[in-house]
């Protein structure tokens, strides 16, 4: 539905977060989930998701991508087996640890931190700020002049996107650039073509195989051997 290459990216994503989980015994995204149990309890509250779509994020994410650059992400996530302790999660919680694991994403794979943070920074920083603007009271009459109260707004967010929210907040955000997803490159096209290109044929080689066989092994049957004799037969009769 959102293409194969977005559609396997997010299949190894559920790989590490169910390897994360098994390590863990719970699942990422409790803080979330709890959130929502919170707001439930809160009269008059409203409940938002906040972030930008995922596969919106998938697309940019691998259309920021080099060929080799997504064999090597894509390896990577295959095999993670590391062990995942409490006391790993713990010291991620610490800043400073946190801002170095962040720069060696970024040494690595520039362009996927680009999409997967610093694109959401400014988009969860835009939609914290539109939940946070005043809201307006309702008015007896059109003559009554217009009041207003400030917003009471929570953000959940993951800790690493807390710096660039921060950074961003007095900026002027514009978020229809960073929705847009660019379309495949030349070199994804013909990757693509090349791929169906194999499959297909691979599939018609086996069906001719198989059909070839099947064929052989039918015609070499007593019953179909004799049922083709009386067919010779008949002219002859």
């Amino acid at each position: 539905q959102n293409g194969v290459m977005s559609g396997l990216m997010q299949m190894l994503l559920l790989k590490v977060s169910a390897h994360i989980t098994e390590q863990l015994g719970m699942a990422p995204g409790g803080e979330f989930r709890e959130a929502f149990k919170e707001a439930s309890k809160v009269p008059f509250c409203k409940f938002h998701l906040g972030d930008r779509p995922i596969p919106v994020t998938f697309k940019r994410a691998i259309a920021a991508l080099s060929f080799w650059q997504k064999v090597k992400l894509a390896w990577g996530l295959c095999f993670l087996s590391d062990p995942i302790s409490k006391d790993d999660v713990e010291k991620c919680k610490q800043k400073d640890l946190l801002e170095q694991m962040m720069a060696e994403m970024i040494g690595e794979f520039p362009d996927l931190h680009r999409t997967i943070v610093s694109e959401r920074d400014i988009y969860l920083t835009y939609m914290l700020k539109q939940a946070a603007k005043q809201i307006e009271l309702p008015r007896a009459s059109e003559n009554e002049p217009r009041k207003y109260i400030p917003a009471v707004v929570v953000g959940v967010v993951g800790m690493g996107h807390v710096p660039g929210i921060e950074k961003n907040w007095n900026s002027d955000l514009k978020i229809q650039e960073i929705m847009s997803v660019p379309p495949p490159s030349a070199s994804s096209k013909i990757f693509k073509f090349v791929l169906k290109a194999t499959v297909f044929g691979l599939l018609g080689y086996g069906c001719y195989r198989i059909g070839h066989r099947t064929v052989q092994f039918v015609l070499s049957m007593p019953a179909t051997q004799s049922y083709l004799q009386r067919l010779t037969e008949l002219p002859q009769h």
